[in-house]
């Protein structure tokens, strides 16, 4: 008997998505009702609360799951769990067997609103799903599931953790490097400092080295630090290429 259910409920959730018209503006709500309109604009009420107007009807955004009109095809991102959560809306930018969503900013003018687009480019602030299934935030472990029927996109997925681990390796080394470059400063000018002291003190003429402290490790040091921190921004770059392209072999 449960199983049964299980198999309707899936055959519901298939029917639902299969009867959705995307060439027309409609609105999915969380009950997998869809309203189609002419006209759907995302607005403020008069306390500054973004709602929905559907053909002049106002809508709360808290039954909306996902909207489509002529601005592009946007998801609720209000009920994603966990730190870092967004609370907004995400458009979707790319559209596949998983569709990849990213947070739009949204001014509002007295006459009403728009989007500020910009270019998609695929990293772990944005979120994914399958369909109309229920947002995810785009990342190994969530994907790995997702993706796990595609050996291709799985291998990419793979070589983009191992860039991830590399490139926070680089960081933190290139942190503590830094952090090394400031303590040998530190040092390095206070025994200047104290060389200078103990001379007037014996009045003793400062000798010309004595009134140059020596920087020179703690410049290496720098250097080292700078070349650590740039390793790891290019090898996140490329990570995040193998990541787009985990998405796009998946959407093949």
């Amino acid at each position: 008997m449960k199983k049964l259910l299980l198999i309707i409920l899936a055959c519901y959730n298939l029917n639902a998505e299969a009867q959705v018209n995307e060439s027309q503006n409609f609105v999915y709500l969380y009950s997998d009702s869809v309203i189609y309109a002419r006209n759907i604009r995302l607005r403020t009420n008069f306390v500054n609360s973004r709602q929905l107007r559907v053909d002049s009807k106002p809508t709360s955004l808290k039954q909306v799951k996902f909207f489509k009109n002529d601005e592009g095809f946007f998801a609720n991102t209000s009920k994603l769990s966990g730190w870092g959560a967004k609370k907004g809306l995400a458009e979707r930018v790319i559209e596949g067997r998983i569709n990849l969503f990213q947070e739009r900013t949204y001014r509002t003018f007295f006459s009403g609103g728009q989007y500020m687009h910009h270019n998609a480019v695929v990293d772990v602030r944005m979120f994914y799903n399958k369909g109309y299934d229920d947002l995810k935030k785009v990342n190994y472990k969530n994907l790995k599931v997702d993706m796990a029927d595609n050996v291709e996109s799985l291998d990419l997925l793979e070589n983009y953790r191992k860039s991830v681990k590399t490139s926070k390796s680089l960081y933190i080394t290139a942190g503590a490097t830094a952090a090394a470059a400031l303590i040998s400063f530190i040092v390095n000018a206070k025994n200047n400092e104290k060389s200078l002291n103990a001379n007037q003190f014996n009045n003793n003429p400062p000798s010309l080295n004595s009134t140059r402290p020596n920087f020179t490790s703690s410049f290496v040091l720098l250097g080292i630090s700078t070349g650590l921190a740039a390793g790891g921004y290019f090898v996140n770059e490329s990570g995040l290429k193998k990541l787009e392209g985990a998405v796009d072999s998946y959407n093949r």
